[in-house]
């Protein structure tokens, strides 16, 4: 058996240098995230917020302090007690609306961040339609008219409040809790870009020439 020797010229020929992977401090560049298809996306966004909406309209109805009007022989009256009641829904509402969209808004965000800013908007557009269903289902649970409801009270009688809202603002608080939710996660989670930290080689001089 005749084994092959390398011929004298290819002794003194380096082979090719391969860096070992502990010489590279950032590894190979990470490979991008596949994104999922739109409708995917919005129909697991209108789905989230469509329960969220209901859950929090429900919520909204079960939990919110009504003010009690006591009837007598010229309708009913709100005493002092129950004038500071009076805005109790909207303060309710408020509270589930900001918790309920900074969660969902938030996971929502995570996960849809692939799409850069357009996560924001889907998050934020879920928002408002959970605002919508939620006012919608606490109003068709809990809206009473008032009028008909002490036509037929007696005197002496406690007559709650309609659940409603005052004013539009605490409708807003779920846009505001996915909007804050997206930007809180956009700040913990910002990276600069990596910055190579291996020095440049410095070229060698040579000697100083002797005169």
């Amino acid at each position: 058996m005749v084994s092959q020797q390398q011929s004298p010229q290819s002794w003194g020929q380096p082979g090719p240098y391969v860096a070992p992977p502990s010489m590279n401090p950032f590894g190979a560049p990470p490979e991008p995230e596949p994104q999922m298809p739109w409708a995917k996306a919005i129909l697991v966004t209108v789905v989230v917020f469509l329960v969220a909406g209901v859950v929090g309209g429900w919520a909204w109805q079960q939990f919110s302090p009504l003010a009690q009007y006591t009837v007598d022989e010229n309708g009913g009256a709100l005493g002092e007690e129950q004038m500071t009641r009076v805005f109790g829904p909207d303060g309710t509402f408020t509270a589930i609306g900001f918790v309920a969209a900074f969660l969902l808004g938030g996971a929502l965000f995570w996960w849809l961040r692939n799409y850069g800013p357009w996560s924001v908007a889907i998050a934020v557009l879920g928002a408002c339609l959970g605002s919508g269903v939620a006012w919608g289902v606490g109003m068709l649970l809990g809206h009473d008219p008032l009028d008909a409801r002490l036509s037929a009270a007696k005197p002496g009688d406690l007559v709650a409040a309609p659940l409603e809202l005052h004013t539009w603002t605490p409708a807003v608080a779920w846009l505001v809790g996915a909007a804050l939710a997206a930007a809180v996660i956009s700040a913990t989670t910002w990276r600069s870009e990596p910055v190579a930290t291996d020095p440049k080689p410095v070229a060698s001089e040579g000697n100083p020439p002797v005169h």
